[in-house]
């Protein structure tokens, strides 16, 4: 048995196991002798056949499948410690003629380059304090939310909630009554924008053609005005701030207090999401190496599964998996140079520790998340430890995250700031 590597790239390798009938002889037997135990044929008692005729009759058979394992164990048990592939290994071929085996297998290899100085990675970060200003206006939408719709006789405005008849109109104009539904349009919300123009003035009674829709893709209407609504408020009461937040704030004050609590845990979470994704983006700015092809397709492949979970375990029936993998192709790169590239910090970082209290913090939140108690979500770890490891991945990663907040040089920006150069970096 032989193993030869040819290199593709730097990171992507030909791997081809060749193998002769002597090598693979004593498996042969073996399973010959197994086979033969349990074949029954005419004239023979059971277990009886002999070889000669179970390898005649069965041989091509058993031996493609001895094969196959064959090339699995020396992968798993010679290729795997000796080169330590990453990804998933592609086999392009599985020969087994004249009795000469050669299996062609593509792998990936890790990329070698050095960690940029962590100093000289310049990253922004979003911070935001929350304004009296922001408080008011959930608190109005809150409000509005819990208020009540009294039917009014008047002109519409942008105050208003009106429900219609839409009648679509055909080619020539005329209406399609058979297609008529009756929709509810609330003016005060932004969705509602494409009909404010056309509704506002407007009174129970009257009948407006719309066009819906952009460009080439527009749809005619008719609309049938109703009904129109103005909206009442709820008023903000010591008791309205009781039921709002479940009792969390038992007045007006502690209920506007909560409110910029929640606002402001909401922007520092954001803040630190978009922190790691920036920090991400910079460093793969700053390190320019090649990712082997294998492990490119397997992140593109975990994205199609992320799919097919989101829809409920089958992809959408349109759904083009070729064209979305392609479409998708720099964000992989982009993720996998970060897994190649937090091994390395990982490195760097190596007195990160995962103290048992990390596990618990997590399991916690997940636990909180979920609805459960805190055992009953260890027992579920406990069961998977695939699951359990993938948790102490997450937590590695965060702890180094932790630590790039000390090493790479930071700039905080306000949210307006943040926000013109997110639309910059988009348009360019």
């Amino acid at each position: 048995m032989e193993i030869t590597v040819n290199d593709i790239t730097s990171v992507d390798k030909e791997l081809i196991i060749s193998a002769d009938r002597e090598d693979l002889e004593p498996k042969f037997k073996e399973a010959y002798k197994k086979y033969r135990g349990q074949i029954n044929m005419p004239g023979f008692r059971p277990g009886k056949v002999p070889i000669k005729i179970v390898r005649k009759r069965f041989g091509d058979e058993i031996e493609q499948e001895e094969v196959s394992k064959y090339v699995q164990e020396v992968f798993e048990n010679e290729v795997v410690p000796e080169y330590e592939p990453v990804g998933e290994s592609e086999m392009l071929e599985l020969n087994w003629e004249n009795d000469e085996l050669e299996a062609k297998f593509k792998i990936g290899a890790r990329p070698e380059f050095e960690l940029t100085d962590l100093s000289e990675v310049g990253v922004d970060r979003l911070v935001h304090d929350v304004t009296d200003e922001e408080v008011g206006e959930e608190l109005d939408r809150q409000l509005k939310q819990q208020g009540n719709w009294e039917v009014v006789e008047e002109e519409i405005t942008e105050d208003n909630r009106v429900t219609v008849d839409a009648i679509p109109l055909d080619d020539d104009g005329e209406p399609d009554e058979e297609n008529k539904t009756e929709e509810t349009i609330d003016l005060t919300q932004e969705e509602s924008e494409q009909f404010r123009d056309d509704l506002l003035g407007h009174e129970v009674g009257d009948e407006i053609d719309v066009e819906i829709g952009h460009d080439d893709h527009t749809h005619s209407f008719k609309l049938n005005v109703k009904k129109v609504e103005k909206l009442h408020k709820a008023d903000l009461t010591d008791e309205f701030a009781k039921e709002a937040s479940d009792g969390e704030a038992k007045n007006v004050d502690e209920f506007k207090s909560l409110i910029k609590s929640k606002i402001q845990d909401y922007y520092d979470q954001s803040a630190d999401d978009l922190f790691k994704n920036d920090i991400i983006d910079s460093l793969v700015d700053k390190h320019d190496f090649d990712v082997p092809e294998v492990f490119k397709k397997q992140v593109q492949n975990q994205y199609v599964e992320r799919v097919k979970q989101q829809s409920q375990g089958q992809l959408p029936p349109d759904f083009d998996e070729e064209e979305y993998k392609e479409n998708m192709e720099d964000r992989a790169i982009r993720d996998a140079k970060w897994f190649f590239l937090n091994e390395k910090l990982q490195e760097k970082f190596d007195d990160i520790e995962i103290k048992p209290e990390d596990i618990d913090q997590h399991l916690e939140a997940e636990a909180s998340r979920y609805g459960i108690s805190v055992d009953q979500m260890r027992n579920m770890f406990a069961q998977n430890p695939q699951q359990l490891e993938s948790l102490r991945n997450s937590i590695r990663e965060e702890k180094v995250f932790d630590r790039l907040k000390d090493e790479v040089n930071i700039k905080e920006i306000d949210k307006e700031t943040y926000q013109e150069k997110h639309d910059e970096d988009i348009e360019a």
